[in-house]
């Protein structure tokens, strides 16, 4: 049975591109790395419904300011920051795992976002590409399987990965060294602060995917 929030914020996003303008890749670029929610699926408002879910049910304050800027970053990474910014006492294994059941029962819900999606589309099998992810494996995994791109990705690196994540630049530097292939010849795509940031200081090429689709 499915569990669907009673929510009190609108957290639909239409997501179209902008004037029709392509990602541009550059030639010197050998291979893509992709963060996926917000980046490769449009999951963002499956993702705080379910945080708001999460965090109303264990009697705690939501702020969707607060789970939207961190965005990128592992998630029981994210609850010991709401810990420390809100006084409170939250277990984030404990949260972080039902969060996980209440976005595994929806992912039906997640849709691919369309100008990434054709960077994919058009890479595929000509550049290596690997998907870099602070959501559960088994998340990610069903996300891209849901809008058809699962088979597309050479590596794939989540929160269950013993890697310092974003905006640590290691996990970034992992996939790279995973698809042989130099830090400052990948071109990282990301709606994210942290992810940016994580892959400015691997030395790679950051794409803020945000300015090229419009969300309304």
């Amino acid at each position: 049975m499915h569990t669907t929030v009673k929510r009190s914020h609108n957290f639909s996003l239409q997501i179209r591109m902008v004037s029709n303008i392509i990602i541009p890749v550059p030639e010197y670029i050998r291979a893509l790395v992709f963060d996926c929610d917000g980046t490769l699926v449009d999951s963002m408002p499956l993702h705080m419904e379910a945080w708001e879910y999460v965090i109303t049910q264990a009697g705690a304050k939501f702020d969707f300011d607060f789970f939207y800027s961190k965005k990128g970053m592992k998630e029981t990474e994210i609850i010991d920051l709401y810990n420390k910014e809100y006084g409170a006492s939250l277990v984030s294994e404990n949260i972080v795992a039902k969060k996980k059941e209440y976005v595994m029962q929806h992912i039906e819900r997640v849709k691919p976002i369309e100008p990434v999606l054709d960077v994919v589309k058009r890479y595929w099998k000509a550049l290596p590409m690997a998907v870099v992810s602070g959501s559960t494996r088994e998340i990610v995994e069903s996300e891209l399987k849901a809008v058809g791109i699962l088979n597309c990705f050479d590596v794939i690196l989540t929160a269950d990965d013993p890697i310092p994540q974003k905006p640590s630049p290691d996990i970034f530097l992992e996939a790279a060294r995973r698809m042989n292939v130099p830090p400052d010849c990948c071109q990282v795509f990301e709606d994210g602060d942290y992810g940016l940031l994580a892959a400015q200081r691997a030395g790679m090429l950051p794409t803020d995917i945000r300015q090229f689709i419009s969300q309304e």
